[in-house]
């Protein structure tokens, strides 16, 4: 067996306007269980990158430990990556981002990774506000040591074994809004229509871009008991809205019936268009976001689109006032400015 792609493709297969093909996004072949959910967020994130014309090296993907952190190896194989110890994965984020702004930053996470070992450091990537685009794959359970509960796991659902979950859920997209994340979105492996525009909407997010993805364990957690099975998931799903991602500078052609949509400029010029589904959805009002996420679970749904975006606040680089180049390329004169300079900061802080 080999882990390897085969080189050949089809000659004429599509090209984005950087001249590559979708094949020059992808990694290793996968090792995970056949139909996985993970593989189609995986698909999900080579699309958007495809789409978006990103140069592969202008991205660092980093993960943790579980199924989920192993998706990596799986999609852009030209671009940096760091598979850090379970939980631990937002503080190395940290760290590179700090170093290095000019990266768009991918984190790649698990229910277990981010909701149990790594909550703390979850939520102070989250109250920081640091310029990332955090993917948890969302499965209920433990899939490398059997399929276990995790702490997303919904009261009373029922795992292979036959057990019933007793313990309260972790809601992560509930978590993300009380905690001040600036984009938060949930959506579903098997709806590339609605993940892939949501995947390149984040990255032209500055801050703390979290999409929480249900991604069914086909082989733990797919029984007709689980709340995160693929049919109980596709039986559930309640959009607040459909999703399409404008880069700046692009052909704009979509239009909308007046008052059916909305239109959310970013930092960079781009914009996010949606069309309303939900009645009188608008997703900057904080307030709405957190009433409909808890009407959505009195009502048994599972509510997925873009649930909430603040594109104003400030991420973590503007609060610091950190300087603008990577720290790598800085000389020594940048970073011994001299005597003069000395006595300026001191005298500033007298």
């Amino acid at each position: 067996m080999t882990y390897l792609r085969p080189k050949f493709r089809h000659p004429e297969s599509p090209k984005n306007n950087l001249g590559y093909t979708r094949q020059y996004y992808e990694g290793a072949l996968s090792t995970l269980c056949a139909g996985c959910g993970h593989d189609s967020i995986s698909g999900a994130i080579i699309q958007a990158c495809f789409e978006i014309d990103l140069e592969p090296h202008r991205l660092a993907k980093l993960s943790g430990i579980g199924c989920s952190s192993k998706t990596p190896t799986y999609f852009l194989g030209n671009s940096h990556g760091f598979n850090s110890v379970h939980g631990r994965m937002p503080s190395v984020a940290t760290g590179a981002n700090l170093a290095n702004r000019d990266l768009i930053y991918l984190g790649v996470s698990g229910d277990g990774d981010s909701a149990s070992i790594g909550m703390g450091q979850f939520v102070h990537a989250i109250r920081r506000n640091l310029n990332i685009v955090y993917i948890v794959m969302n499965n209920g359970c433990y899939g490398l040591t059997k399929g276990q509960d995790s702490a997303t796991a919904d009261v009373g659902s029922v795992n292979k074994s036959g057990a019933a979950n007793q313990f309260s859920t972790i809601d992560l997209v509930g978590l993300a809004l009380e905690l001040g994340a600036t984009f938060v979105g949930r959506s579903f492996s098997g709806d590339k229509a609605q993940l892939v525009p949501m995947i390149k909407a984040a990255m032209a997010h500055r801050g703390f871009a979290f999409i929480d993805v249900l991604s069914p364990c086909v082989t733990f957690n797919n029984n007709p008991g689980s709340t995160k099975s693929y049919d109980y998931v596709r039986a559930h799903l309640e959009a607040t809205a459909a999703v399409d991602y404008v880069p700046f500078k692009s052909e704009i052609t979509a239009s909308y019936p007046e008052g059916t949509g909305k239109t959310i400029r970013l930092h960079d010029d781009s914009e996010i268009r949606l069309r309303k589904l939900a009645s009188g959805w608008d997703p900057t009002d904080r307030g709405l976001a957190f009433a409909r996420l808890q009407e959505s679970r009195s009502n048994n749904e599972i509510l997925t689109g873009l649930i909430y975006l603040d594109p104003n606040r400030k991420d973590l680089h503007e609060m610091l006032d950190t300087v603008g180049q990577p720290l790598n390329t800085l000389t020594e004169q940048d970073l011994c400015p001299g005597q003069s300079a000395l006595e300026a900061i001191n005298a500033e802080n007298r």
